[in-house]
Order: structure tokens, then C-alpha cells, then sequence
């Protein structure tokens, strides 16, 4: 039980995180652009939306202006890097595996 609660919290992370992209793949297309608009075209309630424009905000990948929101210098360099962090992610997921030849043992 303790492992599936484990692996529930991985994947709501990665729910999170997911949302997170999603929101600055619009921000980064249709700058600017505002909540309503882009919880129009993520089909997500106001308030997920806005916690993810100051999550993106906070690791400075976007910045408010007075027609919406708009990526910042940063956002290039984390777009031309994210692919590969997320492989190391992946990667380091896919070590966590427990072979099926490992013989499991009781404590």
C-alpha cells in the first residue's frame, strides 16, 4: 500500500507538471494572453490556471503585462533544454524498476 501511495503522488506530480507546460506552450504561441483565454484553451478552471502562470513566473519562464502574460529571455534556453531533462528523468524513472529475475525477499 505504501508504494502505491508513493507512485499517486508521482503521478499527480507529473499531472502538475504537465499543466504547468501546457499553460506556457500557449503563453509561449499566442503571447500575449490572458486566464480567461487560456483556461478557455486548456479547458482548465481559473484557478489552475493561475496558479500556473506563478509557478512559470516563479522560475522566471514568463512575466505579467497589462494584456496577459509573456515569456521572458529564459523561456528560449528552457525550451531548447527541456527535452533532454526530462530523458534524464525518464532515464532515472526507468533505473527505479525492480527486475523481474530479482528475487524479492521478505524482511
Amino acid at each position: 500500500m505504501v508504494a502505491q501511495t508513493i507512485i499517486d503522488r508521482l503521478e499527480k506530480e507529473v499531472d502538475v507538471l504537465n499543466r504547468h507546460l501546457a499553460v506556457f506552450v500557449l503563453v509561449w504561441q499566442a503571447e500575449p494572453i490572458g486566464i480567461v483565454e487560456l483556461s478557455t484553451r486548456t479547458d482548465l478552471p481559473h484557478h489552475k490556471v493561475r496558479y500556473s502562470l506563478r509557478v512559470l513566473e516563479e522560475e522566471g519562464l514568463i512575466e505579467p503585462c497589462s494584456a496577459g502574460a509573456t515569456t521572458t529571455d529564459h523561456a528560449r534556453q528552457f525550451v531548447e533544454t527541456l527535452n533532454d531533462e526530462l530523458a534524464t528523468v525518464i532515464d532515472a524513472l526507468d533505473d527505479m524498476k525492480i527486475s523481474e529475475s530479482v528475487e524479492l525477499q521478505s524482511v
